[in-house]
């Protein structure tokens, strides 16, 4: 395909996506809106990000979270050795480690059974990685019958690479399950790390019309780097039930299985810039009664900062888990800098001693969980590509809402002004000071 070709096709598909939004939104109002009497604040969110920023929303989903790496993975490829026609991936990275070793052995083996394998990994997120991809890697992967391919490879001069990356963790098999979140693939999601031990984190996989909308992320992304054309309803299944081709290690066994609305939250190339950062806004500004966050780089913009202080002058309950390590040395300074700040308004600040914590999760009113990829620093919010679902569910809520609470109650300490003082030596509050006031200038 010519430049001149490829450019008009992605101007077409950008218009098309645009206009695919806006008539999602018009049968959203159509199907839902009548609901909102019923449901509460919860549907008239929803109905409001579909309407105002386009977001595509549908209602017979079924959803299982994994509160650990051992959990995840051992799912994921129980649902890969069951599949039968397709197998697409896209992570932030794959470290080159027992778990990768494990998972491009068991694509391999899919290959030989005929069905196809697609694999999208960032140029940035493996050069970062301690152990990453090498050529070497990549040519016994592909010499294996599988498509990988990695997305704007980090070459001289680097700052070209330094902006956009693909920070989405998104796996689809056969159409009929997806799964999402936070983890990437690395030994580490279940043997941990020696600076900081445990490493915690969400992920989750979906049933339902929501796959869909996944799986049309995937195939987009992959034909602009590819320049394929890969396509066809056999990518799609339209939400047909899972449950009727695959066994699943662990079920969506709430009362709203299989009913749960869910709206895919997507930041890629022609999506709205701050699609990502307005949804959570738009949110927090919605919350009436509580609010619950737990993420592991919780720098804040101006902008949610201050959703967050409103939150709080309005008489929501706000509690915010950060991690007192990370696997970034300066940033459990700058996180402490921020929370400290909105202690002050009223926030209760969980400070996570238990390792690591990951998860990049928000639940609001008990009804709404806002969770995925993206993290709540400038970087996440207005440059990379990132993948979050909005479900509004009270029995999805109620279960992050335990995570939460089980873990506020066994390994966190409330920040006050005393422990602030007492947990914190003199160089750590002055580090969480100095640090937070040079990211003015960055």
């Amino acid at each position: 395909m010519s430049a001149i070709a490829y450019l008009v096709s992605l101007t077409l598909s950008v218009q098309m996506c645009k206009m695919r939004n806006y008539i999602l939104s018009i049968l959203f109002s159509l199907l839902f809106l009548p609901l909102s009497a019923q449901h509460g604040a919860d549907t008239a969110l929803c109905h409001a990000l579909a309407e105002q920023l386009g977001v595509p929303f549908s209602q017979n989903n079924s959803i299982v979270f994994f509160a650990s790496g051992q959990e995840k993975f051992d799912d994921l490829f129980h649902t890969i050795r069951q599949a039968r026609r397709s197998i697409h991936l896209e992570y932030f990275n794959f470290r080159n480690d027992s778990i990768s070793r494990v998972l491009f052995s068991l694509l391999a083996e899919k290959v030989r059974e005929g069905v196809e394998v697609r694999v999208i990994f960032d140029g940035f997120g493996n050069s970062s990685n301690n152990r990453p991809l090498r050529k070497k890697h990549l040519d016994t992967i592909r010499s294996r019958g599988i498509e990988i391919y990695e997305y704007d490879p980090v070459r001289f001069p680097y700052i070209n690479h330094a902006i956009r990356r693909d920070h989405r963790k998104i796996v689809v098999i056969d159409g009929l399950v997806a799964y999402t979140g936070g983890m990437n693939v690395a030994d580490y999601y279940i043997k941990g790390k020696p600076p900081f031990g445990e490493w915690h984190d969400l992920h989750l996989r979906v049933e339902g019309e929501v796959v869909d909308e996944l799986q049309e992320i995937f195939l987009k992304f992959w034909n602009r780097i590819t320049h394929q054309d890969v396509h066809g309803e056999q990518y799609y299944t339209g939400g047909e039930k899972a449950s009727r081709h695959f066994s699943f290690a662990t079920s969506d066994t709430t009362q709203t299985a299989g009913s749960k609305l869910v709206g895919v939250v997507n930041r890629g190339p022609g999506s709205p810039r701050r699609i990502i950062h307005d949804t959570f806004v738009q949110i927090i500004d919605s919350t009436h009664t509580s609010l619950q966050i737990i993420n592991p780089y919780f720098t804040l913009c101006p902008h949610l900062r201050k959703a967050i202080r409103r939150a709080c002058e309005r008489g929501v309950d706000v509690e915010i888990m950060i991690s007192r390590k990370s696997d970034i040395p300066i940033t459990p300074h700058i996180v402490l800098h921020a929370a400290h700040r909105l202690m002050k308004h009223g926030a209760r600040i969980w400070v996570y001693e238990g390792g690591f914590h990951h998860s990049k999760v928000l639940v609001a009113d008990s009804t709404v969980v806002f969770i995925g990829s993206s993290n709540l620093d400038s970087r996440s919010l207005s440059f990379d590509y990132e993948c979050n679902l909005v479900i509004a569910d009270a029995a999805a809520s109620r279960q992050i809402r335990h995570i939460f609470e089980r873990d506020k109650t066994t390994r966190s300490f409330l920040l006050t002004p005393e422990t602030y003082k007492t947990r914190y030596s003199r160089c750590e509050r002055f580090a969480a000071w100095f640090w937070q006031f040079l990211t003015r200038f960055v």
